[in-house]
């Protein structure tokens, strides 16, 4: 059974500033597939906003946060972190980490298998 917690780094933030989020899995390790974080703000659709291939580090962005954010992991620890610079209140929204186990269609959440339990970020202006 796959797990994927996040922590830290999630809360209030003023518009300008930073936060990391932290997403470990458990259970096992997603060879060809990616890791990805998504975003829901009420009232919303769920939209992209970052993947990373697990193998090969591979990462994609989401044209709202491209700049702004980063995406990286740690093989070892199987954890995948989102860095988030530059916050604007736009990016208000609870954040989730996904992963889907294989290749293509990074971008669609309805791809992903596992989720994490969401991390609510709030930017103030």
């Amino acid at each position: 059974q796959v797990q994927l917690v996040e922590s830290g780094g999630g809360g209030l933030v003023q518009a300008g500033g930073s936060l990391r989020l932290s997403c470990s899995a458990s259970g096992r390790t997603f060879g060809n597939g990616y890791m990805g974080w998504f975003r829901q703000a009420p009232g919303k659709e769920r939209e992209f906003v970052a993947a990373i291939t697990w193998s090969g580090g591979s990462t994609y962005y989401g044209d709202s946060v491209k700049g702004r954010f980063t995406i990286s992991k740690d093989g070892a620890k199987n954890t995948v972190y989102l860095q988030m610079n530059s916050l604007k209140p736009e990016d208000t929204a609870v954040y989730y980490c996904a992963a889907r186990p294989f290749s293509g269609g990074y971008y669609d959440p309805t791809n992903y298998n596992y989720w994490g339990q969401g991390t609510q970020v709030t930017v103030s202006s």
